[in-house]
């Protein structure tokens, strides 16, 4: 979709960053029932699956009271100024707000949860801003044996109707108030993928409204059936990001080698109850060799555990350190509690993470609780509070623990005089069966990776802004200082990913290896991409900071 994440994105997929740390988990809601049977291969019109009902379009433009109010997305750092809002309930609205913008030439940009690090759908030049989030059905699709979920759906709706009407689930983030669009056309990844894969790994089919050569705007169904003549468009959006290559109204979610007619077996099977353990510890009693320790230890345990089919897959673990300032580390464990041996799987994690560093117990609790009541909570995952939302991300795939001088870089950034309470580094476990997946069979390549790394700095007031800017670009830079700053796929490292995505990477000012950002995000599967980019949108409508080129003409 025209967009990142959820329409954008929202930190992070696998644990969330706040001004209270990570509340980690995986992360409202009538059961929408979605029986179609439309030709799968219809190109030329939507998929026939029931719309939002008696909704839309509503054009808001500046001067209506609603204007201001619907301006500003999850991150508070970024406003555009469109000419119009349009909010849109379906996908014939979104086919014809896509042709009035691309015959005006007017920039167009799509929204469904808000939650971007960047300011694509906020640039100055976007015109038109659509809202998706009023396409928001979730429900099942028998024409296709896969569920249905359409962009606007957030993703505890998505995990609530799923697990009330089938008991299934996706392997998706523990934000639940991320919109699906996005998120799923960026990969998707959470507490469930160490096990399932990343969301995508589920993806049956997309349906798309592109814009052509000549500038009419059409939705298009894309699916992952080999002799689909559109399935390029379906790989597209299997780690793509949004925003690349239409707008995304709609997608469709079967396990691969799913049989049967029975629903409850086309998805993963959800859990009954999920196991948590934190430990917390201040930092006055961290040195620099126990804080670089934890990390180690982190790194290595995930080198280890971290294989397709590792008895250890079901364990989701986060490392949270903040800055000094913020006053704590903490340590995240969870697991599905039924699976054989939970207990002692968490219980030796712990130990295998806190091994040999003379640390104190520090303060830690356990627990069992349901696990929808964890998937759904509010307020889950959110950056900052309701007055308190202004954010800058930066991340890394990790393919091993950090280097030692790595880790010295990492002790001496979240020490300094400069980093405020509410920054630090997240790292982020990862691998397990999403390595069971080629790197070219969907458009997320990093597919040996371990870990996710996460570098965040919250803030509440613009006069903030540069202190913390310069704070978290001078982290991430001393990090990565022996590759020009960035992440440059190597023994350690495997790049980023694109639902974090960064601006920075893309400016040659902060990115001095030589290595784009796409080769960053995207690896050897961008001219894939980009010959996707220009079949399905030719005259380029669909553009952001970060977007898919064409490939160069000759």
């Amino acid at each position: 979709m025209a967009e990142v994440r959820d329409g954008t994105t929202s930190p992070p997929d696998g644990g969330a960053v706040s001004r209270r740390g990570i509340l980690s988990g995986v992360g409202a809601a009538a059961i929408a029932a979605i029986a179609v049977t439309a030709d799968p291969w219809r190109a030329d019109a939507a998929s026939g699956a029931p719309e939002t009902a008696g909704f839309g379009p509503v054009t808001v433009r500046p001067g209506d009271f609603r204007y201001d109010n619907l301006l500003r997305g999850n991150n508070f750092r970024f406003a555009g100024r469109p000419e119009e809002i349009r909010v849109v309930g379906s996908t014939d609205q979104v086919v014809r707000a896509v042709s009035e913008a691309a015959r005006s030439g007017r920039r167009v940009a799509v929204r469904s949860g808000g939650h971007c690090f960047e300011n694509f759908t906020a640039d100055p030049a976007v015109r038109v801003l659509l809202d998706l989030s009023p396409m928001d059905a979730v429900g099942y699709d028998a024409g296709r044996r896969a569920f249905a979920v359409q962009p606007g759906a957030t993703l505890g709706h998505v995990y609530r109707t799923l697990f009330k009407g089938w008991g299934v689930t996706v392997p998706g983030g523990s934000c639940p108030g991320v919109g699906a669009g996005g998120h799923f056309a960026g990969g998707g990844y959470g507490a469930l993928s160490r096990l399932h894969g990343s969301v995508v790994d589920h993806l049956y089919g997309v349906e798309v409204v592109v814009v052509d050569r000549h500038g009419t705007a059409r939705a298009v169904v894309a699916t992952r059936e080999p002799d689909d003549p559109h399935r390029d468009l379906w790989w597209a959006h299997t780690g793509g990001g949004g925003g690349n290559f239409g707008v995304v109204t709609r997608y469709w979610l079967r396990t691969p080698g799913a049989a049967g007619t029975d629903p409850s077996r086309l998805l993963p099977r959800s859990p009954r109850r999920m196991l948590q353990h934190v430990v917390f510890w201040s930092w006055e009693e961290l040195t620099e060799r126990s804080l670089t320790g934890l990390l180690r230890n982190f790194g290595t345990w995930h080198e280890r555990h971290s294989a397709p089919g590792s008895p250890y897959a079901g364990l989701y673990g986060i490392l949270q350190a903040s800055h000094r300032a913020g006053g704590s580390v903490m340590l995240v464990a969870q697991i599905d509690a039924d699976i054989p041996g939970a207990e002692g799987m968490v219980t030796g994690f712990v130990a295998a993470v806190t091994a040999g560093l003379d640390l104190g117990p520090g303060a830690e609790f356990r627990q069992t609780m349901p696990w929808l009541h964890r998937m759904t909570w509010p307020g889950s995952g959110e950056a900052g509070d309701v007055v308190n939302r202004r954010y800058k991300i930066k991340a890394a795939y990790l393919r091993r623990s950090f280097t030692q001088a790595q880790l010295a870089a990492v002790h001496r950034n979240l020490t300094n005089s400069t980093g405020g309470a509410d920054a630090g580094l997240t790292l982020i476990g990862y691998g397990g069966q999403v390595g069971a997946v080629a790197p070219a069979a969907t458009a997320i390549a990093q597919r040996d990776v371990v870990m996710k790394a996460v570098y965040q700095t919250v803030w509440g007031e613009e006069k903030d802004d540069a202190a913390n800017l310069a704070w978290i670009r001078g982290f991430y830079r001393d990090v990565y200082a022996d590759t020009g700053g960035v992440p440059v796929p190597g023994e350690v490292s495997d790049g980023s990913y694109i639902n974090y995505p960064d601006a920075d990477l893309a400016d040659p000012a902060w990115n001095t290896s030589g290595v784009s950002a796409h080769r960053l995000y995207y690896k050897e599967n961008y001219p894939r991409l980009q010959r996707v980019k220009a079949r399905w949108d030719p005259r380029g409508v669909f553009r952001h900071a970060l977007a898919v080129e064409p490939p160069e003409a000759g």
